[in-house]
Parts: C-alpha cells; structure tokens; sequence
C-alpha cells in the first residue's frame, strides 16, 4: 500500500525531528520534507502535494498561513497544527477557530504519543463518504502565480503621471470609492465580500495584511472567486469600475495620491499602526472625497484602521465594520465600534451587498445596523 504523504514545517528543529520520526514509524505514512519558515513551506507544498503538514502554531498564527491554506484547499491539502505544550492554539494566537468549514485543519498536542499522531493523521486524510476529491498531477497545479493566466490590463490601468489635486475636487456620490481593511481572517472574509461583487463593481481598495511574498498568491486566489478584476498594487494607476486594488504583502501603503483623478498607487513611509501597509494610511488619504467612499474594517488584531475610518466618517464617508459573532478576530472592527467610527456593525456575509449598495446613492442619516 502506497504511504500518504506528510510534510513537517516548525521553526524548531527538535520538533521538526521528533514528529518526523514519529511520522516515518507508521507503517501508512512518510515524511517527504521538511522546513522551518512560511515562504519554503508554500514552495515545498506545491511542489510535493502532501497529503497533510504537521505545522507549528507558531507558523500558523502568523498571518500568511491562513493566505496559503486557502490557496492549498482546492488541492485538498489537510493541516494538522501542532500546539505548545499545555498551551491551547487559541490562546497561543489570540484567535478563534473560524465558524466556516474547518475541516482541513485540526490540532496535536506538541506532547503527543505515536498512536495519537497515527489517530489524527488518519482522521484527517480519510476521504469523507460521498465527497469525491481529486488530486492533481504533481508539479502541475495551477497555484502557481506563474501559470495564473491574468486578463489583460485594461487601458485605463496604464501607468498615470501624478497630478496635482488643485482642481475642485468630484463629490458627486454616484462614483462612489470603496475602501476595506482586514487583517487576522481576512482572506476568507474578503472572500466572502468580493463573492457578491458583479464584474462592472465599483472602484475598491483594499489593504490586507500578510507578509511578504504572499501578495501575488493572495491576488491569484481572489481573482478566481471574484467577477471583477483583482490587481496588487504597484505603478500609479487610475481606478475606475470593475476594478479591486489589493495592498498586501509591500513594504509600502496602498493610498489614493490624487483624489480628482482617482490615481491609486503605493506610497513609501514608515508603518503606520504598526502595520506596513496600513488601513490607517489608505483610509486617511481618502478623506478630501470622504463624502464619496464608503469603507469597510473586516476581523483582525490591533486596532489598524479604526481611527482612520472616524476621521472618514467625521467628514462624510459612510462606513461600516464587522460584527464579532463572525470575525475570527473582533479587534480591528471592535476599535471601530467603540471610538464610534463604525456606522454600521454587520455579519459578514452582508458587507458585501452592503458595500454595493451604498456605492450608489447619498449619505444617509448616521444609524447603527446590528
């Protein structure tokens, strides 16, 4: 019987030992690779295809992580986190579980005997009955960023020189601007939100952190969920309809540097609530045309973005947040509710609808949405 197999990824080097060992015991299962960080997990997945990855919560805390196990769970790779001695992986993150579909990820106790890593690894792999899964060629998925065939660039996403915003500048609330921030979770609930978009949807930019490296896998993941056009920010750029500009992964901010022409592009300063780039940073270049955005602060840690978004709504932008019942992580959306930018608090699957439907029409009265 041909063995399932399994890769180890964690920072320490006894533990990659110990669990490899403990996998290459089991007379159904073998090793087929090991790392010690994020970016060579992602290269040596793909390339292997294993069957699970034994990977430490230390690795899977960090924000990446949950960028490639969305990228990996078409291919029906299974993680199995291994946790810190006596330390629960959720308060080790300082997250919680996503209330969606977790079944390619459950956890080991870093402790843990040879039959409990046999146990969980079968619990894990076995097919569940009734659900077929297919299992790629090797070396011939279509993950890879290079063989992501992209739609051409439409002419208005050709490089644009800057232009000074002397001119009195557009308010009209019909060409609406919509701006989303998220961190810790915010993969999936981008998701979500971008799953309602229609091809021709309104100019949005959004700033998702994650490390470096995983902007242009995050691009590729949502540009094959999403009717409109996804891009990762990079020249000066004119943003119009059926355009989304992702700022992720860069060591600059994604901002709106001329608010009459709507030129989009990245901008090198230090990080700005900590984070580089900021949701703080590309809410406050926006606020000369507050009255024309409608932003959004999706599940995370910190408080990035909250005090942007009350000096939009301060001056005219309509503005919303996540509730805590679905974020994964109620930080960023609960700073937004509790300084009081927040006008709106909704459950993630209705920022979407929410989004599009503010885009065209005036401000209304300020109210709180539960």
């Amino acid at each position: 019987m041909e063995k399932k197999s399994v890769m180890i990824a964690s920072q320490d080097a006894a533990q990659r030992a110990r669990f490899s060992t403990l996998v290459n015991r089991l007379s159904g299962f073998a090793v087929v690779g090991q790392t010690c960080d994020l970016m060579n997990t992602y290269n040596e997945v793909e390339r292997e295809l294993p069957k699970a990855v034994l990977i430490s919560d230390k690795l899977a805390c960090l924000p990446e992580f949950e960028v490639m196990r969305a990228l990996f769970s078409a291919l029906d790779v299974k993680w199995l986190v291994i946790t810190s001695s006596g330390v629960p992986f959720a308060d080790h993150c300082g997250t919680r579980p996503s209330q969606g579909d977790a079944s390619d990820v459950i956890f080991i106790s870093g402790l843990a005997t040879l039959s409990e890593v046999d146990r969980l690894l079968c619990s894990l792999t076995n097919p569940v009955p009734g659900r077929i899964s297919v299992r790629p060629v090797r070396n011939a998925t279509a993950l890879s960023v290079q063989s992501v065939k992209r739609p051409a660039a439409p002419p208005q996403m050709a490089k644009q020189p800057i232009i000074s915003a002397a001119q009195p500048v557009d308010r009209d609330p019909g060409r609406r601007l919509l701006l989303i921030g998220a961190s810790t979770g915010g993969v999936d609930a981008l998701l979500k939100v971008l799953s309602v978009y229609p091809a021709d949807c309104p100019p949005t930019l959004i700033v998702q952190h994650t490390g470096t490296g995983f902007g242009e896998s995050l691009v590729s993941l949502l540009n094959r969920q999403c009717a409109a056009s996804v891009t990762l920010a990079s020249t000066d750029t004119i943003i119009d309809r059926g355009m989304v500009v992702l700022g992720a992964g860069t060591a600059a901010h994604l901002v709106l540097k001329n608010v009459n022409k709507r030129i989009v592009g990245l901008a090198s300063a230090p990080p700005m609530s900590g984070h580089c780039p900021s949701v703080d940073m590309l809410f406050r270049s926006a606020i000369e045309i507050a009255p024309c955005v409608t932003a959004a602060l999706l599940t995370g840690m910190g408080r990035d973005g909250a005090d942007g978004m009350k000096e939009l709504r301060s001056a005219g932008a309509r503005t919303m947040a996540q509730d805590e019942e679905t974020c994964v992580v109620y930080g960023m959306p609960r700073a937004a509710v509790e300084n009081g930018a927040a006008e709106q608090v909704l459950p993630i699957h209705a920022i979407g609808a929410a989004l599009l439907n503010h885009s065209n029409r005036a401000k209304a009265p300020d109210r709180m949405t539960q």
